[in-house]
């Protein structure tokens, strides 16, 4: 059983991700804690695989709650969960090894996501003392779009012609209405596509009851 705990001063951002956690069956959350400095003295005494980690806390902030873990070889994962934005955090964090960086507010498939990658990143690790170049690449996220390793349906060519269209676009959020039409495409194509980049992460959605008749999905693009 992988053990993770949640370092988090927010009591309702700290049950999200209690809850969240929870869903994937192969993780324990053994501990809440509201400061770096209550979880820094339990995980000197206990293993834990992962760590869902806030910059911003008393006491003892994220930012030197996982330098002094580094410093004392603790090798944890650490997945942050944070408001903290700024260039100056992320580069600190990334240097430190974290393998995830989310910002608040975030939703259950980008947190999904992040733990799926240290899923993905524990399993090949327990299984290989030697990993292949694709193996290692999939650990960094790093996605060679070829038509044999996307799923059924999904063809590299077209994905990147919507993908480039939006960003060309300069499109923030859109119906399946409106890209099928720009794109000369059909629909139902249009909305396979438009859903695996849902589940890629790259895309979200919400539905929109006020149009005055069928509720209608609206796609919005990740920054």
């Amino acid at each position: 059983m992988i053990k993770a705990i949640i370092v988090e001063d927010d009591p309702m951002v700290a049950e999200i991700n209690r809850r969240y956690l929870s869903e994937f069956q192969d993780i324990e959350v053994a501990g809440i804690f509201r400061n770096g400095r209550d979880a820094l003295n339990f995980v000197l005494e206990n293993e834990i695989d992962l760590i869902i980690l806030d910059i911003t806390m008393p006491v003892l902030d994220g930012l030197e709650f996982a330098k002094t873990i580094r410093e004392k070889r603790i090798h944890s994962d650490i997945i942050v969960v944070t408001a903290a934005n700024d260039i100056e955090h992320l580069d600190e964090m990334l240097r430190i090894g974290a393998i995830d960086y989310l910002i608040k507010p975030f939703d259950r498939i980008r947190f999904n996501k992040a733990i799926n990658k240290f899923l993905k990143k524990a399993n090949l690790f327990s299984r290989h003392r030697e990993l292949k170049q694709e193996e290692i690449d999939s650990i960094f996220n790093i996605k060679l779009h070829t038509d044999k390793e996307l799923e059924k349906g999904i063809q590299a060519s077209t994905l990147e012609r919507i993908k480039t269209f939006i960003e060309e676009a300069g499109m923030t959020s859109f119906t399946c209405d409106v890209l099928a039409l720009d794109l000369n495409l059909s629909k139902v194509t249009v909305r396979r596509y438009l859903n695996y980049l849902v589940e890629e992460g790259y895309l979200t959605h919400s539905v929109d009851y006020e149009t005055g008749g069928r509720p209608s999905i609206i796609y919005i693009k990740n920054e």
